[in-house]
């Protein structure tokens, strides 16, 4: 199966604290970065994910932010430091590629935000992912 999200990083899951509507799943990355998705106690259960299962964490680009400089106390439980590997700007948008920790990531964001935080080819960032927008696939 194809997909069209960009965003597919591959690890494993460390710990899944399950309520009864939805779980919180922690999930090592293959490059030793922790990524939190919040799902269902349902897909759990169908998709048995347990501690030890391999997965992928997929999230659209249009889900990713950035952040230069420090992040401050927000939310958002994942914050992926990386470096821009390159900006492709268009009309309205651009799409910023972040190399981080065994893996590269893609984030859809305004031309204006590229501007505002002068994001270029070697910027440090940092990518917030909120952990409601994680989902997670096993094979």
């Amino acid at each position: 199966m194809s997909l069209s999200i960009r965003n597919q990083l591959s690890g494993t899951v460390a710990s899944v604290e399950a309520g009864q509507a939805m779980a919180v799943v922690r999930v090592r990355l293959d490059g030793g970065q922790d990524l939190t998705a919040a799902i269902t106690a349902d897909a759990v259960r169908e998709l048995g994910i347990a501690a030890g299962t391999p997965v992928r964490a997929l999230v659209k680009s249009t889900e990713v932010a950035l952040a230069t400089g420090q992040v401050g106390a927000v939310s958002i439980r994942n914050r992926l430091p990386g470096t821009v590997t390159g900006v492709t700007a268009g009309g309205a948008m651009a799409d910023v590629r972040v190399a981080v920790a065994g893996a590269e990531l893609a984030a859809a964001v305004t031309r204006d935000a590229v501007a505002d935080l002068a994001l270029a080819e070697g910027s440090e960032v940092v990518a917030l992912i909120k952990s409601t927008e994680v989902s997670l696939a096993v094979d």
